[in-house]
Order: C-alpha cells, then sequence, then structure tokens
C-alpha cells in the first residue's frame, strides 16, 4: 500500500472526492491503495477546509472554489485533481507555494464539446428551438422560412486551443468555412484561415463560437462593442467560460435582431448542484439555446475524465510522477523503488548541488536523479534505494530553499 511521510510517521493515504466525478475514478484509486471519500455537490469555503481534514488528495470538478485560505489551513493536501479542463477554480500559485501538486483533464472531453457546438449550430441555422416551441404549444407552421444549411457558410472560432482546433475540422468536415483568432500563434488545420483580429473575424463571419480559458484578461472580452462589429444575423455561441460574455448586451442584440440565436452553456454564476434555482436574463428568449453547463458533460467523457485524473493522482502518489502538472515542474519518475525522495525547492543556483552534497555526507547512495525546473521551482525525484534518516531529513527540510520533501516508500 502507498504511504506518505511526514516525518517518521507513516499514515495511510486519503482521498476526497466531490461533485459527482465519475465511479471510475473510486476504483482507480482504489486500486491504488488509496481511500476514498465522496460527497455530492460542491463545497463552499469553510465546508471544504473542515471535509479535508485528513485528506491528502482532493478531486473536485469546476465548482468548488479552491482558494488561498483553503491551503493554509491544510498544508497537508498533496494533490488536487480537476476532473475538468478548466483550473481557474483552484489558485495555483498557492497551490505551488503549498506544494499541492494540481492535475487536470485538458483532452478527455473535447469530442463532447465539439458535438454539442456542432448540434448547436446546426440548431439555429435550421431554427429549430422556434419550430420545437411552436409545436408542444399545438402549432403546426411547415416553412422554410429563416431556415438555412450549414454548409458553405462561416464558422469563427475564437480561441484555437483543444476544442477550437477540433471544431475546426469537425466543422470543415461538414463543409463550413473556418476562420479563426488566437492570440498565440496556431497552426491552422485542413483550410481553416487565421485572421490578425477579432475585429476581422466577426465582420467577416456568419456564426461566432468562443473557445478562450479563464484567465483574468478574459473576462469581459464580449460585451456591446464586440456584438455591434458581428455581421447581421449573425449566430453566437459561448460553451468556454461565463464571464467572457457581457449577457445583457446579447439580450439587448437578440431582442433587436442585429444577432438571429444564440446558445450559450456557462454563466457568470452558476448553481453549486443540480436542482439549484438558476435565473439569467437570456431566459424566455426562443431563438436562445440555455444548457447549465453540459459541454463535456456525456458519459464517454465523464469516464475518461475519471480515468485520466486518478491514473494521474495514483502515479504521483506511489511514483511522484507530475507529468501534465499544471502548476509543478514536470518529471516523468517511472516506477519508484524501495525508497524514492521527492524534493520540490526553489529554483536557485546550487540547489541540486546541496541536495546531493547532504546526501553524501550521510553515506546516501543515489540510484537514479530526475530534475525538472519551472518558473521559481525546480522538482527532483531522487531514488536512493533505502529510507533516509530523521537527522538527514531534518537537514534537507532546513535548507533555504526548501519547499517541500516528502519520503515514498513501497509497502506490502
Amino acid at each position: 500500500m502507498p504511504r506518505r511521510s511526514r516525518g517518521p510517521t507513516l499514515v495511510v493515504v486519503k482521498a476526497l472526492l466531490l461533485e459527482n466525478v465519475h465511479p471510475c475514478a473510486d476504483t482507480i484509486l482504489a486500486e491504488a491503495g488509496i481511500e476514498v471519500e465522496r460527497r455530492s455537490g460542491a463545497l463552499d469555503t469553510d465546508e471544504l477546509i473542515t471535509a479535508l481534514e485528513g485528506v491528502d488528495l482532493l478531486g473536485i470538478r469546476s465548482k468548488t472554489q479552491v482558494s488561498a485560505e483553503v491551503f493554509q489551513a491544510r498544508p497537508g493536501l498533496r494533490a488536487i485533481g480537476a476532473f475538468c479542463i478548466g483550473t481557474n477554480q483552484i489558485d495555483l500559485d498557492a497551490a505551488a507555494a503549498a506544494a499541492t501538486v494540481v492535475f487536470n483533464a485538458p483532452y478527455s472531453n473535447t469530442r463532447s464539446v465539439v458535438e454539442l457546438v456542432i448540434a448547436e449550430i446546426i440548431s439555429l441555422a435550421r431554427r429549430l428551438t422556434v419550430k420545437n416551441s411552436a409545436m408542444h404549444a399545438g402549432l403546426w407552421d411547415k416553412s422554410a422560412k429563416g431556415a438555412h444549411e450549414i454548409r458553405g457558410r462561416t464558422l469563427g472560432i475564437v480561441g484555437y486551443g483543444n476544442i477550437g482546433s477540433q471544431l475546426s475540422v469537425v466543422a470543415e468536415a461538414l463543409g463550413m468555412q473556418v476562420s479563426f483568432f488566437d492570440i498565440a500563434d496556431k497552426l491552422a488545420l485542413g483550410n481553416a484561415r487565421k485572421v490578425e483580429s477579432l475585429d476581422e473575424l466577426l465582420e467577416t463571419c456568419e456564426t461566432i463560437s468562443l473557445h478562450v480559458d479563464g484567465r483574468p484578461g478574459n473576462a469581459g472580452l464580449f460585451g456591446a462593442e464586440q456584438f455591434a462589429r458581428m455581421r447581421p444575423r449573425s449566430l453566437f455561441l459561448n460553451l468556454c467560460r461565463g464571464v467572457v460574455v457581457d449577457h445583457e448586451a446579447l439580450r439587448d442584440n437578440l431582442l433587436s435582431g442585429h444577432i438571429a440565436g444564440a446558445a450559450v452553456d456557462v454563466f457568470p454564476e452558476e448553481p453549486k448542484a443540480a436542482g439549484d434555482p438558476f435565473s439569467s436574463v437570456l431566459q424566455g428568449l426562443d431563438n436562445v439555446i440555455l444548457t447549465p453547463h453540459i459541454g463535456g458533460s456525456t458519459q464517454e467523457a465523464q469516464e475518461d475524465i475519471g480515468r485520466y485524473v486518478s491514473k494521474k493522482l495514483g502515479d504521483f502518489v506511489h511514483n511522484g510522477t507530475t507529468t501534465m502538472s499544471v502548476n509543478i515542474p514536470h518529471v516523468a519518475a517511472g516506477r519508484a523503488t524501495a525508497a524514492r525522495l521527492l524534493y520540490l525547492h526553489r529554483n536557485v543556483p546550487g540547489a541540486l548541488a546541496r541536495l546531493n552534497s547532504l546526501l553524501a555526507d550521510f553515506g546516501v547512495n543515489i540510484d537514479r536523479q530526475s530534475l525538472a525546473t519551472r518558473g521559481e521551482q525546480g522538482y527532483v525525484v531522487t531514488d536512493i534505494g533505502s529510507p533516509i534518516s530523521e537527522a538527514l531529513e531534518n537537514e534537507l527540510r532546513s535548507l533555504p530553499e526548501t519547499i517541500d520533501l516528502r519520503l515514498i516508500v513501497e509497502e506490502d
């Protein structure tokens, strides 16, 4: 069973999973010898701090906010698994300072989001929301007025990351012309065309779909000015972050007819749990599709995410591997030997030399060692064959550059 060390005392590793993470995570973590506790729904800060007592690993989705206050109150939290794409719900700088490794699933639900975007573009282009409402009201309105194929229409993608680029490929396969704008230099896939400014994209495309991340600079990215630049009777979709769009401005443009239809999956403020009340200025408009942040919520995507993130957590517990972490230097440590020393430190000259010098002073032989740095931090994984003494541990912890020190010992 994997065990973690805080000095000479060994305790069983425990994980807390929130927000209905897929049950495959329980199985994978349990197979890794990790005790699992599960709670449904998100927790607020005070509830989370209380729930994390004695917990080493936290699994969340997008609703639970993990602030600096949480890391200060629970310094023993070793890792967080964000069972989703985004990590803006976690204070990553505070996590790194607390030596808490954060993993996410940047690719697992990409296809699910793309399929929903395509479905909504077709629904809006064919005015299916209006037709559906009329049928439920008992009105038979068989007409082609306002209904269009998406073939030949121009799709403008804002943000050409994992989701935006795959959307580009699928949309092109359906006969759409694709343009995209990204602040980073991205290689166009297929026949997609990169434009040099957001304004150019808005002025030349008939459908706009947002796929940017949740960094603070993207808040308020899309408002009255941007809607005004869009072509008359365009379609608008947001399946990335709620804070990116001014919903009052979107409503005004929908009511005026400047925007022909919209699909929104994310909102500036979202309920914490299923069944909680929801309110939006976009409610009641028959040319608007509203969905409850379900872009990546398919059974296939949630299972893939559950499997991917829980394996990352298990590999970190067993081996100290940090590959694909979003806040800690990446080390692909491989399978641990009898004893492995994990050393997170400030990235300053001589840190590795001082570590190895101390090991040599205490007669510890190094079997294998891997180092990676990232910004102000460095991470060293050292196989040493046998546990270190308490005296050596104290010496290592007292080094001025030390952030965190952990010893992995695999026990039968």
